[in-house]
């Protein structure tokens, strides 16, 4: 089945709670979001700039889950953080993968900067299956902060955009 990105739009917000809401799913980011916290995140997601899009992802017309990128300053440079999540009934077909490389591939022919990172953390399987099949590189395990005030260790995973 196809896989497509669509803009993030003000009918998705359940589809932030499958994602955001279930322990299972925010295992390895710091547990599930409150109701409020998903509402604040959907109005985020909403009013991204348009060189920080957020898109669901739809594989035929059925929206499975999440992808986006935004601007982070990291080692010194402007850079950009990708992110996504796919539900729970829709994992394990490559999905991910798929919509992070269409996601790097906005980046490139749409964004204004050199490099998209991705920073998972070194036990999340999945998440690190998805940076190598999509075309990042792992340069290396680092420190992180996520949430904020809370220090982890993350693989850092890029694609270079130029």
């Amino acid at each position: 089945m196809a896989v497509a990105l669509a803009p993030w739009s003000e009918h998705d917000e359940p589809l932030l709670h499958v994602l955001l809401g279930d322990p299972a799913m925010m295992e390895h980011l710091g547990g599930p979001e409150s109701p409020d916290r998903i509402g604040a995140r959907h109005r985020r997601y909403l009013a991204s700039p348009a060189d920080e899009p957020q898109f669901k992802v739809l594989e035929g017309d059925l929206p499975v889950g999440w992808v986006g990128y935004w601007r982070r300053r990291w080692r010194g440079a402007d850079v950009y953080e990708m992110g996504w999540s796919i539900a729970p009934a829709a994992q394990g077909r490559g999905l991910a993968s798929r919509a992070a490389g269409l996601a790097v591939a906005h980046a490139r022919d749409h964004g204004t900067l050199t490099a998209v990172h991705a920073f998972p953390m070194p036990g999340n399987a999945a998440s690190n299956a998805v940076c190598r099949k999509a075309g990042f590189t792992l340069l290396g395990e680092t420190g992180f902060d996520y949430p904020p005030g809370t220090a982890i260790r993350v693989n850092d995973w890029c694609s270079e955009l130029s």
